[in-house]
């Protein structure tokens, strides 16, 4: 191994010398206690070491990384201190996530270090929010993703190239190559000669490297760095190594060729640097051993303290607390009791979540809204035509077809204090971005305690003979994802209090908005930004025969059935937050009639009337004159036939349910 220390001191090469051999004593600690029974699971990184220790040398220590299982040179050279990773390790509340997250699944934003999901790709695409949020303020900063060469095969990992590149973004993309994803070696994972070959398809630079030279390893990543700065460009690294020990510890390694161990224990990254270093004069054999001491003796020291966690208590209560980040309204809170003395315009809902999402970007300097052709297109429904004339491209970006990757991007501009709206073209394209909305942005706060301010608004529902791809109600989904907040208004005023609300609240919204609704509803808005509070129902008429609790098209099925049989006296709620639920208006409204019709334009098998009705059985039932029934639509894909769409929707069967339930 050529080792080339250019113009590092001996005192820096000490430095990198210390920083490369405390992990690897850690880990061998860890092993022993890992055999011994004293921690759980180990992703052992012994023989990548240089990769994480060099690349995290390199950068500036508050330049995010995004790292994965065996970078534990990541955590140490970043100085977070041992005796707290070990309660991290040990599921210990004084860890880094309370107990909530195992090994290397945290993160920690005083050290900028970005708490990997399992699925390993979606990391990526945070990098490119954070370097996004680098290039809209103008700083000499980069992020920094690892991968693995197994997670290069991940639609994610396509995605956060593709877009790196497409908008000129400072991120420098960290391949991992070890020759084994799990126990799959490469000759079964990819057929290009080199992984870094793929960076020309994407538009950028890349290079390979020798991931056990550490020298070569910091010297890359420095070069890499000063290169993404001055030119505004991604780029790709591939770094060769091997991995010594199983995917980890109970995995094993028999399925790796015996001669690659010995091949490879002789490019150990640790040895061969320390060998170096004595050839060099820098290091002595005495000085080594005494390096060594004192790193064992402080790891004994860091594990007394790791090990002496107290008990974890067990309190329900701030769980459930923790998965959201404290909000407080950002804007004036009005309901529609308190919007009558307003100024205020008639509106098309259309044109009210436009314009709550225009004085939103005027308030919020730092908010970017993002999505398919919505720049000078103005989106699919035209809802920001004319956002480029007075925001600018900066701010309004059009993105290529990657809702996985725009969704990631979305978070990582959070974890830079900038705030995201997100365009999904269609609800129904949610599925591609589905694992970065249910797996990174709702759980994140739990988890390490990171905020995500991002709004994804979903342009839903049918009614418009769009059929099965475009008129999808998919709201249910989501409501079983604690950390999310669902909206979903029915009124021109709630759609525009509610987006600014979701804008200034600082957790993940999926704003849900009825396309046949955009432009056949209007209704007086006030003029000036306000907030309609999330999380509270709106009775919209009061009755004391039936109440029925709906939300988006459904409020006004029930509103038109009212006043076309005004004999009946028909009392409705209008939910219009999906998650969290208004317990308390739904309990008034059982309580004010005795007889509930769950109304929804989803599905009825897994809708969310299934899950209404099962609270007011459990806590409604003493004041029910008659069994809780739900009115939904079919059991099947939405029909592209104008007439079949009609028998498929609810409102076809909403007359029959009514006087079902109330000649019970």
């Amino acid at each position: 191994m050529n080792f080339d220390r250019k113009d590092l001191s001996k005192e820096q090469l000490l430095d990198i010398y210390r920083k490369l051999l405390w992990p690897r004593m850690i880990e061998e600690k860890m092993l022993v206690l890992l055999r011994q029974g004293k921690i759980s699971k180990w992703f052992s990184g012994i023989g990548q070491e240089a990769i994480a220790v060099g690349a995290t040398m390199a950068l500036d220590k508050d330049e995010w990384i995004m790292p994965l299982h065996r970078n534990l040179g990541v955590f140490t050279t970043r100085d977070m201190p041992l005796d707290k990773l070990v309660k991290q390790w040990q599921g210990s509340r004084d860890g880094y996530s309370k107990g909530r997250e195992r090994s290397f699944h945290f993160g920690n934003k005083e050290h900028h270090i970005c708490g990997m999901i399992s699925h390993l790709g979606p990391q990526l695409a945070i990098a490119d929010g954070v370097a996004l949020a680098h290039k809209l303020r103008q700083e000499s900063k980069v992020s920094l993703a690892f991968t693995g060469e197994g997670g290069t095969s991940e639609g994610d990992f396509h995605e956060a190239l593709n877009v790196a590149a497409v908008w000129d973004l400072p991120v420098i993309f960290l391949i991992e190559n070890n020759g084994y994803g799990l126990s799959t070696p490469t000759s079964e994972q990819y057929r290009c000669i080199s992984l870094v070959d793929r960076a020309k398809g994407y538009g950028m630079e890349g290079v390979q490297v020798d991931g056990n030279n550490i020298l070569q390893m910091y010297d890359t990543i420095r070069g890499v760095r000063d290169y993404c700065i001055k030119h505004q460009k991604p780029y790709l690294i591939e770094a060769i190594t091997f991995r010594m020990r199983g995917h980890e510890e109970a995995s094993g390694t028999k399925y790796v060729p015996p001669h690659l161990f010995e091949l490879w224990k002789q490019k150990d990254p640790v040895d061969n640097f320390e060998q170096y270093l004595i050839a060099e004069g820098v290091l002595t054999e005495t000085l080594r051993d005494e390096i060594r001491q004192e790193f064992r003796d402080k790891i004994e020291r860091e594990l007394v303290k790791g090990f002496e966690a107290p008990p974890m208590p067990v309190d329900e209560e701030e769980e459930v607390n923790d998965v959201y980040a404290e909000s407080a309204p950002g804007a004036r809170v009005l309901d529609h009791s308190g919007m009558e003395d307003e100024p205020s315009t008639e509106l098309r809902f259309i044109d009210a979540i436009r314009q709550g999402l225009q004085q939103s970007m005027v308030k919020h300097p730092n908010l970017v809204v993002m999505g398919q052709d919505i720049a000078e297109y103005g989106g699919a429904f035209k809802i920001t035509e004319g956002f480029v004339q007075e925001f600018g491209k900066e701010r309004v970006r059009n993105t290529p077809i990657c809702e996985s990757a725009i969704v990631g991007a979305a978070l990582g501009l959070s974890l830079e204090g900038h705030k995201a709206v997100m365009e999904m073209q269609f609800a129904d394209f949610v599925t591609v971005g589905f694992n970065q909305i249910v797996n990174n942005l709702a759980k994140i706060h739990y988890r390490w305690g990171q905020n995500a301010d991002v709004v994804v608004r979903m342009p839903t529902g049918g009614g418009v003979g769009a059929g099965p791809f475009h008129s999808q109600s998919n709201e249910a989904w989501f409501v079983h994802t604690p950390g999310l907040k669902i909206v979903y208004p029915s009124t021109p005023a709630d759609a525009k209090g509610l987006l600014i609300a979701a804008i200034n609240d600082p957790n993940p919204v999926l704003f849900f908005e009825h396309k046949a609704l955009y432009r056949s509803v209007s209704g007086q808005v006030p003029d000036e930004i306000y907030e309609v509070p999330i999380g509270k129902a709106r009775q919209v008429r009061s009755g004391d025969e039936i109440s029925i609790i709906t939300y988006g098209s459904g409020v006004h099925w029930a509103e038109d059935y009212a006043a076309e049989h005004p004999e009946i006296s028909i009392d409705i709620l209008d939910l219009r937050t999906l998650l969290p639920l208004d317990y308390t208006a739904i309990r008034d409204a059982v309580r004010r009639t005795g007889r509930v019709l769950l109304l929804h334009e989803d599905t009825l098998t897994g809708g969310i009337g299934g899950e209404i009705a099962a609270w007011i059985a459990e806590h409604c039932f003493k004041w029910l004159d008659a069994p809780v029934m739900r009115c939904a639509s079919w059991d099947t894909p939405v029909p592209f036939n104008i007439e079949l769409e009609k028998g498929f929707m609810a409102k076809s069967r909403l007359g029959e349910s009514i006087e079902k339930l109330l000649n019970y």
